[in-house]
This record gives structure tokens, C-alpha cells and sequence, in this order.
């Protein structure tokens, strides 16, 4: 099933490709942060991982065990630059993890093979 979008993809991308220029406005940060969570939520549809970047959004995504109440037992959360970092390639998620930027928790919680999207990579 694929995942209802509340970004439209155009303009997404054109927030992301702002973001990657330096506008850190946060209408900008807010429109590629959601247009990226459900970028990755339509890559990789499932309910094993919760994807957190507050105050932005949380998507679930990744198949597997659904999880419906209490704490997911599979959790990602970071900042919106970190995020964008990570959905762009300019940020490997290794790096992120280890100093801290990204909490990944659970057995699933490594969505590094998901990263960078396709959608934001730098085609120039």
C-alpha cells in the first residue's frame, strides 16, 4: 500500500534542493524534513521502525511485526539537519550513530541501507 503523501513531491524536492543550498528557513527545513519521512516511508512500507524527527514528524515504516501501542520496539530519532544530512548522503549514518546525532533503537533500527533517498540525491 502506498503511503498517503501530504507533501506534494515537487515541491519537496524543491525544498530539499533549498535546504542543500543553505536556506535553513524554517518553512524550507519543515517541508523537506516531511517530504523526506515519507520518501522513506514509500521506500520501505512496513511498521517495524518508527522514524522520529521532532518536532516534524514520525513515520513507520520497514516490514515486519506491527507495533500499535506504548514505545515502538524499534526507534529512530534525530535532529532535522541530521536527518536531511542522512536522506541527502552528506551525513553517513555510522558517523551519526557513533557521535551520538542519531538514536537508533531496536533490532531493526539500522536503516542505513535505506539512506541516502533516491528522491533528494544530488544529481548535478
Amino acid at each position: 500500500m502506498a503511503v498517503r503523501r501530504r507533501t506534494d513531491p515537487a515541491v519537496g524536492r524543491t525544498a530539499v534542493v533549498s535546504w542543500r543550498s543553505g536556506d535553513a528557513a524554517r518553512a524550507t527545513v519543515t517541508t523537506a524534513v516531511r517530504f523526506t519521512l515519507e520518501e522513506i516511508a514509500d521506500v520501505a512500507p512496513g511498521h517495524a521502525v518508527e522514524v522520529r524527527v521532532p518536532p516534524w514528524g514520525a513515520v513507520q515504516c520497514v516490514e515486519g511485526p506491527r507495533h500499535t501501542r506504548g514505545t515502538p520496539p524499534n526507534v529512530v530519532e534525530t535532529d532535522p539537519e541530521t536527518w536531511l544530512g542522512l536522506a541527502c548522503g552528506l551525513v553517513s549514518w555510522h558517523d551519526a550513530v557513533t557521535d551520538g546525532r542519531v538514536s537508533a533503537s531496536g533490532d531493526r533500527a539500522d536503516i542505513s541501507h535505506l539512506l541516502p533517498l533516491q528522491a533528494v540525491r544530488d544529481r548535478s
